[in-house]
């Protein structure tokens, strides 16, 4: 167990807090950005696995042969965004609710019960993570299952709000808490265990930034292939729901449900392949990304509570 005493200009409180979250919107919102053109693949993957049947590199092919080199950025503007919002609330509100339930427990009681409250933590800052990032995922779903739906973000958000009203950004609620809550949950936990495994047998102080950030990379990535093996079925499911609007009259439960009998197991891990290269990516470059702008803020007060 570890306790880092803060350097006594090191920031605390709002200041420390908000450098957290910008540190987790900037690692998210550029990771899955980068990541928009697998993504791309993947959601058609999902969405159409009869014609898109030859996995990520064909699936690449087949897009660019269809729709163009461009077509492989759809969504881009939603995805960044929306990412943006996520990342602070998932990274500064996992930091600020691990700290809430240390001051609640103390020290040596948090890190007797640290897998606990690594999962509560996650799973509370993903819940308020959810919120933000809904309506741009939704917006995001609809312009890569539907190109011609819309040019873009703005125009794209405006004609469902229009169109569908505000409960149509929300349609994919439920299935976005089935995957990301689980998902983050894997994410963190999967990371903070295998950085605590490292450390065990590495002295932290005496290695190099450098050798951290592959640390942290390297953790990130087995972490990332843990969390998309959890959450592919509610991930397909989700781009499912997304795509068109429900009947009328139909509810949300009804619809996922239908959903969910219509893709068996099988069709529920529908563009794994491309899913775990895609998340495997993101999550070590966000781990990677997060501790470096943490570092470079100062941003390095707080608890550590693994042994």
């Amino acid at each position: 167990m570890s306790a880092t005493t803060p350097k006594a200009d090191a920031p605390t409180g709002l200041g420390l807090y908000s450098r957290f979250a910008f540190a987790g919107a900037v690692c998210c919102s550029v990771t899955h950005g980068a990541l928009t053109p697998v993504d791309v693949v993947k959601t058609r993957i999902q969405l159409d696995p009869v014609t898109y049947n030859r996995g990520m590199i064909g699936g690449f092919k087949q897009v660019i042969a269809n729709e163009g080199a461009g077509a492989l950025l759809t969504g881009f503007g939603p995805t960044a965004a929306g990412y943006f919002l996520q990342g602070a609330f998932k990274f500064g509100g996992y930091e600020f609710f691990k700290q809430q339930w240390i001051n609640q427990l103390g020290l040596e009681t948090a890190s007797n019960n640290r897998t606990a409250i690594y999962l509560a933590s996650s799973a509370t800052a993903e819940f308020f993570a959810d919120i933000a990032l809904c309506p741009l995922e939704a917006t995001r779903i609809r312009l890569v299952s539907q190109p011609t739906f819309a040019s873009g973000l703005m125009s794209g958000f405006g004609k469902i709000l229009k169109n569908e009203g505000i409960g149509a950004f929300y349609s994919g609620f439920g299935p976005m808490l089935f995957k990301q809550v689980p998902y983050t949950m894997a994410k963190f936990v999967v990371f903070e265990k295998t950085v605590e495994a490292v450390y065990g047998v590495v002295d932290k102080n005496s290695i190099s930034e450098g050798a951290k950030t592959g640390i942290n990379l390297g953790s990130g990535l087995i972490a990332g292939f843990a969390a998309a093996i959890v959450s592919q079925p509610a991930d397909t499911m989700l781009s499912k729901i997304n795509k068109t609007p429900g009947e009328p009259g139909e509810g949300t439960i009804s619809r996922l449900i239908k959903i969910g009998k219509e893709l068996g197991l099988r069709g529920s891990y529908a563009g794994i392949g491309a899913r775990l290269f895609m998340v495997g990516t993101i999550t070590a470059g966000q781990f990677a990304i997060y501790g470096d702008i943490k570092r470079l803020l100062g941003a390095t007060g707080g608890v550590e509570i693994g042994k």
